[in-house]
């Protein structure tokens, strides 16, 4: 069966999974009361869904996932965004260590989150912060691209700790 009539079968069927992700954002100040506070709703990249059917159907082994922050924003997130090109962002600076650790467990109500691990970042340095992502790189530009959000900037300061949770879910369309 060519390409096309695959697509056409596909397209006939008229099912869909949807993939939709939300990060919260809580930051405290050194001495741990609650500065501010942030959900923002993320966008899958084209290169994150690729690897779900990847990993799912065994064609990749599973990768290792991190959080890391976006600092500077200087247009939109795009579908077409990877890890070494996001025209819309810069990462941020000014944390301790590498992106942190996506530790989820088990999947539950077609729903994979991170509440009992949360990514926690300590800040050696002042910045700002405009959002999150979700990468299969703990540093660096090579590598998978899942997700990306963005929100309001807010500022942190030296000593602040920011905690963010990530929660992802799936859906079938219903059809």
């Amino acid at each position: 069966m060519q390409d096309s009539q695959v697509e056409k079968n596909i397209n006939r069927l008229g099912e869909k999974v949807g993939f939709g992700g939300r990060f919260k954002f809580d930051c405290y100040d050194k001495l741990g009361e609650l500065k501010w506070s942030d959900i923002s709703t993320n966008l899958v990249v084209d290169e994150g869904l690729d690897e779900v059917l990847d990993q799912v159907f065994g064609y990749t082994t599973q990768a290792s996932w991190f959080v890391g922050l976006i600092g500077a924003v200087g247009g939109a997130l795009a579908t077409g965004d990877t890890l070494a090109s996001h025209a819309g962002w810069t990462e941020a600076t000014g944390y301790t260590d590498d992106r942190k650790d996506y530790t989820v467990a088990a999947a539950s109500g077609q729903g994979i989150t991170n509440t009992a691990a949360k990514a926690t970042f300590v800040f050696s340095a002042a910045a700002t912060i405009n959002g999150a992502f979700i990468s299969a790189a703990s540093t660096g530009t090579s590598g998978v691209l899942f997700s990306e959000a963005t929100f309001t900037a807010k500022s942190v300061a030296s000593d602040d700790t920011l905690e963010v949770t990530y929660t992802l879910s799936a859906d079938d369309d219903g059809v």
